[in-house]
């Protein structure tokens, strides 16, 4: 058995000590650093396939580190948020988090999207091995997304988000379905990471000039991918 290598950043020693236990016990390999610079330094010697990363640090803040991160690596990110901190959910998001949990949480519910964003990350191209939509090519085995000679740096999230919407060009996907799909999870009223993930998504398509496809919102409804003929 493969065992997945995660990186935990928190400097909660007593609850680092109880998930490290947990998540070992699910055949998960987990180190654990409590500051956000331990936890950089300990990323540099590479081999993590996940980063659980706690935002209230001392010294440099969770946000901070998941700055310094996206400038070396796209591994994916679960952000750790006090309860009823939306900015700051919004915030990690927009920096490159594939998906957050408040505190206090239940360690069922962070090992079910551990395991969602590995399967991700396994999960096997389909026989085509790459879509095409408009400008933009979607590498499926790589999982790279290029435009024209410009290659797009998107996290995971965002990579699944987009071979969703490639895959069925011109049809809305609602919120359910993308979230189920994509992030491995339930839609949740008034969660906001679908929406962040897909302005997200818009901005670095437009950055790289991008002008088919382009991606259309239904208000209340979901996100559809319309590429000119």
């Amino acid at each position: 058995m493969t065992t997945a290598k995660l990186l935990l950043i928190d400097d909660d020693r007593e609850l680092g000590e109880m998930l490290t236990e947990y998540l070992e016990a699910e055949h998960l390999d987990v180190a654990h650093q409590l500051s956000g610079e331990d936890g950089i330094e300990a990323l540099k010697d590479g081999g993590y396939q996940l980063v659980i990363l706690d935002i209230m640090l001392p010294g440099m803040n969770g946000l901070d580190v998941l700055k310094e991160i996206r400038t070396v690596s796209n591994v994916p990110t679960i952000m750790l948020t006090a309860k009823g901190d939306d900015i700051d959910r919004i915030v990690g998001l927009e920096l490159g988090a594939d998906d957050y949990l408040s505190k206090p949480f239940n360690p069922r519910e962070l090992l079910a999207r551990i395991k969602a964003i590995l399967r991700r990350g396994t999960a096997e191209a389909t026989p085509s091995q790459s879509l095409q939509a408009g400008e933009v090519s979607i590498d499926l085995k790589a999982q790279r997304v290029t435009a024209g000679k410009t290659s797009l740096k998107l996290t995971g999230s965002e990579f699944d988000l987009l071979v969703c919407l490639a895959e069925s060009p011109g049809t809305v996907l609602s919120k359910d379905e993308l979230t189920q799909r994509a992030l491995g999870r339930k839609h949740m009223p008034y969660d906001r990471s679908l929406d962040t993930h897909m302005s997200n998504l818009r901005k670095k398509l437009a950055d790289a000039g991008v002008t088919s496809p382009t991606i259309q919102s239904r208000r209340g409804v979901g996100y559809s991918l319309l590429v000119d003929d």
